[in-house]
């Protein structure tokens, strides 16, 4: 409910603030140690991307209240928002968007944790486990950029708006595809965020639309075994239905006016 929400929001940020604040029947507030503020932010930035690997990744529509809660948060407390950014890097390296390459001298195990893969006691994650968890951070991260919280001032620019949106598509294309990954995040990202960035960028938005159809779909194709098809055959009927209609279709799970008021 959104009276829930601006709940969770006043409470964050008033302990972001210095304020006191009631938590499991204890008062802390960040003024009680020279770090507390510091601590808090690193934390608090932590929690959001595990709620996109965790929360996102099995709730889609979960994307939307968690997202334009910290577009709130990181507009009066930009130090969250930078260290939110510094921990989806690492832990997503696509939503930079960055393939890392593997450095001589790297094991395949650190490697593969530079991929962004878990990796315990040796054990590598399921392909599909790991899939669905950068599915879930770059959900939200397409969510975040387009949603201002409603009860801000508004007065200056988002602080992580669109615009970065169009750099991280553009940056996307201009990467040689890798089987499953790509496929899978260009589809998550024009989910969320295409109908956004259809409305901002227009003509330019659909010439990109074009582009990923012709030329960077048979790229994706070309890397793509048989048995990899599931997102790749998902990805080019989205894109195809978005030509064919001129549209974009409001993602499921956006926060609606009538929202606000539960």
């Amino acid at each position: 409910a959104g009276s829930k929400l601006r709940e969770v929001f006043d409470k964050i940020n008033n302990l972001l603030s210095g304020k006191p604040v009631q938590t499991e029947g204890q008062t802390v507030s960040v003024t009680q140690h020279p770090q507390g503020l510091e601590f808090v932010c690193y934390k608090l930035a932590e929690k959001f991307v595990k709620h996109g690997e965790g929360e996102v990744s099995f709730h889609h529509d979960s994307a939307f209240p968690i997202a334009v809660v910290l577009s709130g948060i990181w507009e009066l407390h930009p130090r969250v928002g930078d260290i939110f950014l510094a921990h989806l890097h690492k832990k997503c390296p696509y939503s930079v968007p960055f393939y890392p390459a593997r450095k001589e001298g790297t094991s395949m195990e650190e490697y593969q944790r530079i991929l962004g893969y878990e990796v315990h006691d040796s054990k590598v994650e399921e392909q599909d486990h790991f899939l669905k968890r950068m599915s879930g951070m770059i959900r939200l991260y397409a969510a975040i950029i387009q949603l201002r919280w409603p009860y801000g001032n508004k007065q200056g620019a988002h602080p992580h708006g669109l615009s970065y949106g169009w750099r991280w598509l553009a940056q996307m294309l201009n990467l040689e595809p890798l089987a499953d990954v790509t496929a899978m995040l260009l589809l998550d990202f024009l989910e969320v965020c295409g109908n956004a960035l259809m409305k901002q960028y227009g003509v330019q938005f659909w010439k990109t639309m074009f582009f990923i159809q012709k030329s960077y779909i048979p790229r994706i194709e070309a890397v793509t075994s048989s048995g990899q098809m599931g997102c790749l055959s998902r990805l080019k009927n989205f894109v195809q239905k978005c030509l064919q209609a001129e549209e974009i279709p409001l993602p499921k799970g956006i926060l609606t006016p009538s929202f606000w008021r539960t």
